[in-house]
Formats: C-alpha cells, sequence, structure tokens
C-alpha cells in the first residue's frame, strides 16, 4: 500500500536533498537539461531565489518529489505561470508527479494565473507528456533536436499548454 503523500513548502533543511535529486535527475541525461556538476549557486538560484515558490513532496517523512512554481516570464507575461517538477527515480509511477501536478495547478490558480505553459519538455520523457496531456495540456510547438539525451541522442523538447479554467480561479 502507498504511503499518503504529504506536499508541504520547502524548508531550508531541505535543501541538500533537493539538490541531491536534482543532481540524480541531471545524471540521468533524459529530462532536464542541467548537467549534475552545475553549481551550487545555480542550483539556489533556480529552486530557492526570491520569486520562485518551491514545494516538496514527502512519503513517509521523506523527499520523495519537489516542484517549483513561477511566472513563465516578468511584466507583461506574468499572468502565465510555469513549474518543474522532479520524482525520485525509484518512486516514479507511484502518483507523486500527479500530486506535485494538481498542487501546482490548484496554486497557480489561486494568484491568478491564466494558464500554465512548460518551455522545455523532452519529447521522449513519455511519462511526463502523457501526465501532462492527462490534465489538459496540449503540445503548442516542437524544437527541433533540442535536447542530447544521454542514451538516444538529439531529440525533441515540446512547448506544452494549458488554460487555467475560469472556475479554478
Amino acid at each position: 500500500m502507498q504511503q499518503p503523500i504529504s506536499l508541504v513548502e520547502a524548508s531550508p533543511d531541505c535543501r541538500d536533498a533537493m539538490a541531491d535529486l536534482f543532481r540524480t535527475v541531471c545524471r540521468q541525461g533524459d529530462a532536464l537539461p542541467f548537467t549534475p556538476d552545475i553549481p551550487d549557486a545555480a542550483f539556489d538560484a533556480m529552486w530557492l531565489s526570491a520569486g520562485v515558490q518551491t514545494y516538496v513532496a514527502l512519503v513517509d517523512g521523506s523527499l520523495a518529489g519537489m516542484y517549483k512554481l513561477n511566472a513563465n516570464l516578468p511584466g507583461r507575461a506574468a499572468h502565465v505561470g510555469s513549474a518543474t517538477y522532479l520524482v525520485r527515480p525509484d518512486l516514479q509511477g507511484q502518483g507523486i508527479g500527479t500530486a506535485m501536478l494538481r498542487d501546482s495547478l490548484a496554486r497557480a490558480a489561486a494568484q491568478g494565473y491564466r494558464s500554465m505553459q512548460f518551455n522545455f519538455v523532452v519529447s521522449t520523457n513519455r511519462a511526463a507528456v502523457s501526465l501532462y496531456e492527462r490534465h489538459g495540456f496540449r503540445i503548442v510547438g516542437t524544437l527541433p533536436e533540442a535536447f542530447l539525451h544521454a542514451r538516444s541522442g538529439f531529440v525533441d523538447a515540446y512547448v506544452m499548454s494549458r488554460p487555467i479554467a475560469p472556475a479554478m480561479q
């Protein structure tokens, strides 16, 4: 039986576990455009800086995943949200990604975002593409051979988007 998933705002004591998860996903070379040797300062700026809301998914008190929510761009595009999700590889397929996606959409709606856009979804990451499509996202653009996959070579990346329904706002 799966343990309950708790989604909470990231605290400073989660930072090292979050950085480890980030680097683990980067090392796999199949979902994020970053390499695992990214400096700590760059990780902190992406995940823990002002203007970025970061949440962790805990299962039995341990970090199982994390996501960040922020405006896709500032100024006249700040009404479009964006997010990045990471799930521990050994816990994938257990609903953690779904829980984080739903939580982020609810938070985005509550904050007045009109849509959610993902700028770089690796086309071969079928689990992510399928999850997003099940939740109303559609591919609105393809970036040909934009990602150097660790095993498959150059593959496409997608831009995916969905409106945030007025009922959610």
